[in-house]
């Protein structure tokens, strides 16, 4: 990982610099891929704060970014809290993708192929899915809002509803990217 130290209006002394390089660099074990990380150090001025040494940690790679502000009374605590933070940002950043990953992955479907026995002279056999559960239920007439907030209360994925304001069969779904997609059916 690359990892710049700079200072605004300060001088970042060597030790801090060396710290602040032995520190973020550790972090790479909580998520491969991070390719550059940039430290800023400042100083607030005004005599009524109490912690005036802040330290900015933004780290980026593989198309995220996470970034943490944090102020001490020295540099070297700023650091610590800096990790601290940074440390927990990035658990949940490898949480999420490991998440997404596993929701990709698809299981095989169980299909079979029509006899030939039932197929017509020169028809070639095409697999047919396996449907191996069958669910009847009443759909409710909700709001699209009401429909999502169902489908959250029971874990699903996607939840079929009675439009109320078209009066048609119509589906919210949870999205790859986390928002809500709706489906009116015609």
């Amino acid at each position: 990982m690359e990892i710049t130290v700079s200072g605004r209006h300060t001088t970042v002394s060597e030790s801090l610099r060396r710290q602040a390089h032995e520190k973020i660099g550790r972090l790479d074990k909580y998520l491969a891929g991070m390719d550059r990380a940039e430290v800023h150090f400042w100083e607030e001025k005004n005599p009524r704060i109490d912690n005036k040494e802040i330290c900015e940690v933004t780290m980026e790679g593989h198309g995220h970014h996470i970034r943490c502000k944090v102020s001490a009374p020295d540099g070297f605590t700023a650091i610590d809290l800096a990790v601290e933070k940074l440390e927990r940002q990035l658990r949940k950043l490898k949480t999420k993708v490991q998440k997404r990953n596993r929701s990709r992955e698809r299981p095989a479907i169980d299909t079979e192929l029509v006899p030939e026995s039932l197929l017509a002279d020169g028809e070639q056999p095409v697999s047919v899915y396996k449907i191996v559960k069958t669910k009847r239920f009443d759909v409710a007439a909700m709001d699209p809002q009401e429909a999502a907030l169902q489908m959250d209360l029971l874990n699903h994925d996607f939840y079929v509803f009675q439009n109320a304001d078209t009066e048609k069969s119509a589906v919210v779904y949870r999205r790859e990217d986390g928002n809500i997609g709706l489906i009116d059916v015609e």
